[in-house]
């Protein structure tokens, strides 16, 4: 969310912004939202003066009452009562034009940085780099659930029968490889300098417009009937909440944190054969990194975090590149962001195994993570998000890059150790 004073002050700015993104229809948000401020400073106005002036006349009736001036203080009475009557009706105002300006202010976009590139949605997204070299075999490979059934390491139709489409059940060497995945990932983080945390997996829905925009809530979040919670879509959501109405001291800066959870999506719309499977679900388990930094170091830190994420497949001998999303593909409250994705021996090409994301001080603003700083006084953090693994999708890309023309499946070195020692897997079919 940006700051109306901003917005004030820079409306061909704001609207060249959402012009990049390609939401002309919001364009007279910024006109509307500029006028209700306006009015919204004003009535605040009116309401400060009133409330100045009953205070004043207030005492004066204590006053008149002393010197006897019994008449002129029943008049002063008359005063302030309707000085109250009105300063109730500017209060409502308040309220009121408050909550229109706040729920305007909540669509419009964040200023993208000037690095991203422009286009349309996420068909113009540019490539970046590549990492490690894509390995075609020599034989076919199945897909990524054929693979796992012959390691008797999924049941789909028994989690259909129990929870519908999208969900599944791991079985065997595969599940153990989910977990170590899991576990390997969070131990990775951890020797990087990261301090490991287990977030709440619901969240209040003040958390959730304080995370993401109502686009993105709508399309993602579950929520629990008769209560004001939502089961997390990742732990991010949770992981930046847990900041909510803090002043940080600046000298404590960054909060560097990875975080495990289950996450929950609607997943809404029809999907190609190469999304089913485990590919595209309704829960899944994930590894995240999240910080909370001052604004001048969150460039830095966007690097540093995917990054992290390439590291971590390549030493798992997976092939990755970087996309840097174009302006169409980025959400309202993101400023930047790069997809590392995962090639696929299969399809021939590279799929998306995660995202890193710079949201500016557009989350902190909502959620008032603030910062207290000796020479600059208070101001917002940025923060930023990015998933070090989500395993079921990265399993995917695992099991591809890593199997054996026998139906076996390499182990990484780094993954041995969570693994029993394993160097491979063998099918039982």
């Amino acid at each position: 969310m940006l700051d109306i004073k901003f917005v004030r002050e820079n409306p061909d700015i704001v609207k060249e912004n959402i012009k990049k993104k390609f939401q002309d229809s919001k364009l007279p948000l910024v006109d509307q939202v500029i006028e209700l401020d306006k009015e919204s400073r004003a009535v605040k106005k009116e309401a400060d003066d009133l409330r100045a002036q009953r205070n004043k006349h207030s005492k004066m009736i204590g006053a008149l009452m002393g010197q006897g001036k019994r008449d002129e203080a029943e008049e002063m009475k008359v005063l302030v009562t309707s000085q109250g009557e009105r300063l109730s009706e500017l209060e409502k105002q308040e309220t009121e034009l408050s909550e229109k300006v706040k729920t305007i202010m909540m669509t419009i976009p964040n200023i993208i940085d000037d690095s991203v590139p422009i286009g349309k949605d996420d068909s113009e997204n540019v490539e970046v780099q590549r990492y490690g070299e894509p390995v075609t075999p020599d034989f076919e490979v199945p897909y990524h659930t054929d693979i796992m059934e012959r390691f008797c390491g999924i049941d789909l139709d028994s989690a259909r029968k129990v929870a519908g489409n999208g969900f599944y059940y791991l079985m065997g060497d595969i599940a153990r490889l989910h977990s170590a995945v899991i576990s390997y990932a969070r131990d990775f983080m951890i020797e990087r300098g990261f301090t490991y945390c287990v977030p709440p997996f619901m969240i209040r829905s003040d958390v959730v417009t304080g995370v993401m925009s109502f686009a993105e809530m709508d399309s993602m979040m579950y929520k629990i009937e008769g209560e004001d919670l939502y089961l997390i879509g990742t732990s991010e959501h949770s992981m930046i909440g847990k900041f909510i109405d803090t002043m940080n001291k600046e000298e404590d800066l960054p909060y560097t944190l990875t975080s495990y959870s289950p996450c929950f999506r609607k997943e809404k719309g029809a999907h190609g054969i190469e999304e089913r499977g485990v590919y595209r679900i309704h829960q899944f388990e994930k590894q995240e990194m999240i910080v909370v930094c001052k604004p001048e170091d969150s460039m830095m830190w966007f690097d540093k975090l995917w990054q992290n994420t390439v590291d971590l497949f390549r030493s798992l001998d997976v092939p990755v590149r970087t996309l840097e999303c174009c302006s169409g593909d980025l959400a309202d409250l993101k400023v930047k962001s790069i997809d590392v994705e995962a090639w696929s021996p299969r399809q021939q090409k590279y799929f998306e195994v995660g995202s890193c994301s710079n949201l500016g001080d557009a989350q902190a603003r909502r959620l008032r993570i603030r910062v207290n700083s000796k020479e600059k006084g208070k101001y917002f953090a940025h923060t930023l998000n990015n998933t070090v693994v989500a395993p079921p999708r990265m399993l995917i890309a695992f099991l591809e890059n890593n199997l054996n023309a026998d139906g076996s499946v390499n182990i990484p070195e780094a993954l041995r150790p969570y693994m029993g020692g394993a160097e491979k897997i063998l099918p039982k079919n």
